[in-house]
């Protein structure tokens, strides 16, 4: 799907979409708790569509009960060998612990640029664990065979922590307690939200500095009723949007957020946006932009928001973190640089570890979205202030996280 978008000026109140991360996160702990959970505000994106096929394969009932809302029978019993975890690489590294339970083999596949994305780090870390894995050259597929067993393992943290999350996830139902040393630890706040979310369903994880976990096996998770928050990564994209083309309030968000990405706010005051943090919501108002400084390491998928905010400031900004860009949907570093550089935009990612972006005016071309819905949604805002239209191509590549996000931007225009 091609989506042409012009020049325009929003002003208007939405909600975003649920937090993907809390989503896939609370799935997979109502399949593992004992009785019925009620999941509640959740988005059907793809990425939460394909954790949903995950959890019934490994032996969930789910039930839609209402238009956002699921009833879910934990009970893990896999009824299928194969789990089909679509595009998302959280799943693939949330469920591949957790098939490892299971003294059968079962094998994690995927789809589209997914299967480019190197999974080497779980390997050697479940092989510790008693897991039988069989991989192909550190690529989906990948077949696991347990009982996963607890112990003493090392796991590198520097690329993701995404395989951290699935551990801690299915550690405390392992036969034996384990020790899990993580090694160059990023985007902590994720695992502050999987430690958080565990206890909402039970669980007990402790650690240290985010450097040694302990997590006492043969543990039973119990059911919740669980209303999952905001997006955060939504946010940002939306709120980068009032800021260089308008006003755009969003509810059912909070700064208080264990998310990552609620540090866009700090980008926006850097660069000179209006921001008003209200108890629920965010309003974020069209200023004069300026250059801005901005680390964001331990927040990755906030450089294409970060992308759009900063062409539209005026000199050039400085963004380190593009080290944990390469292995995204897209190498994401180099995309940016050469997308934006068709709108008239110029990124140098010359230097080791940062991201130089020279604000300026956006012109009317063709882009593509390289199946990266983070890319095409980057694209789409800095279109906003376009001297002619934008036509991205690709743009369908949205629904991995947010299906609506075109017509959500389209009922903020002024007409």
């Amino acid at each position: 799907m091609d989506k042409t978008v012009p020049r325009g000026t929003l002003k208007g109140k939405l909600t975003p979409p649920c937090s993907k991360s809390y989503a896939q996160r609370a799935l997979a702990l109502a399949l593992l708790a004992d009785g019925e959970s009620t999941l509640r505000n959740i988005e059907f994106c793809n990425d939460t569509l394909s954790a949903i096929k995950c959890i019934e394969a490994l032996g969930a009932e789910v039930r839609r009960t209402g238009e956002t809302t699921l009833s879910i029978r934990g009970g893990f019993s896999p009824r299928d060998n194969v789990l089909n975890v679509g595009e998302s690489g959280l799943a693939t590294r949330l469920f591949t612990p957790i098939a490892a339970l299971w003294d059968k083999p079962v094998v994690i596949t995927g789809e589209g640029t997914l299967l480019h994305r190197p999974m080497t780090m779980m390997m050697e870390p479940l092989r510790h664990l008693g897991v039988a894995v069989r991989d192909g050259g550190g690529y989906l597929p990948i077949e696991v065979c347990g009982r996963m067993h607890g112990g003493r393992i090392e796991v590198d943290g520097s690329i993701s922590s995404q395989f951290i999350t699935g551990l801690l996830l299915a550690l405390p139902m392992a036969e034996g307690d384990t020790t899990l040393k993580v090694h160059g630890a990023v985007s902590t706040p994720y695992i502050d939200m999987t430690v958080e979310t565990a206890e909402r369903f039970g669980g007990r994880i402790l650690h240290s500095d985010y450097t040694e976990f302990f997590i006492e096996g043969g543990q039973r998770y119990t059911a919740a009723d669980y209303a999952i928050e905001g997006d955060w990564s939504a946010a940002a994209m939306l709120l980068v949007a009032g800021a260089i083309a308008g006003e755009v309030t969003l509810d059912n968000i909070s700064t208080l957020s264990k998310q990552a990405d609620t540090l866009i706010c700090r980008a926006l005051v850097r660069a000179g946006a209006s921001v008003i943090n209200e108890e629920n919501s965010i309003t974020v108002a069209k200023r004069d932009l300026t250059a801005f400084e901005f680390d964001a390491t331990n927040c990755p998928d906030l450089f294409p928001a970060l992308a759009a905010l900063a062409a539209a400031a005026e000199g050039t900004s400085v963004i380190t973190g593009t080290s944990r860009l390469e292995h995204k949907e897209s190498n994401r570093a180099e995309t940016l640089r050469e997308e934006y550089a068709k709108l008239g935009i110029e990124i140098d990612i010359e230097t080791e570890n940062v991201m130089k972006i020279r604000g300026g005016s956006i012109h009317g071309a063709e882009v593509d979205g390289h199946s990266d819905h983070r890319i095409a949604m980057s694209l789409a805002v800095s279109a906003l202030r376009s001297d002619g239209e934008v036509k991205i191509t690709g743009a369908e590549c949205v629904s991995k996280s947010y299906p609506n996000f075109f017509e959500d931007i389209e009922s903020l225009r002024v007409k």
